[in-house]
């Protein structure tokens, strides 16, 4: 390998962790519902609770509390839906036919 192709090697990898560290720090630090990383994934999936509404009430709390000031509502927020593409008449008229 060249000394140059040695050197850009080098340069992307230092970007690689560079970004990585940043992407890292996104959202800011979650609090551990759990202090035993054994019992993480079960609290995570609401221990066999009624799908987890116990640990949804939980976090919907904290984010109306804004508990920790590094999550959002919004995060939690399901994705928006597509537009809608039907065209529609008024109430009392009818969409012509194509024609």
């Amino acid at each position: 390998m060249s000394p140059g192709k040695e050197r850009d090697e080098a340069i992307v990898e230092e970007a690689e962790e560079a970004a990585a560290a940043e992407a890292a720090e996104i959202g800011g630090e979650a609090p551990k519902d759990s202090d035993d990383p054994a019992e993480q994934p079960l609290v995570e999936a609401g221990e066999g609770e009624s799908e987890g509404f116990e640990l949804a009430e939980r976090q919907l709390v904290d984010n109306a509390s804004h508990g920790d000031e590094h999550r959002f509502p919004d995060r939690d927020a399901p994705p928006a839906e597509e537009p809608e593409t039907a065209e529609r008449g008024e109430a009392d008229q009818t969409i012509p036919a194509d024609g």
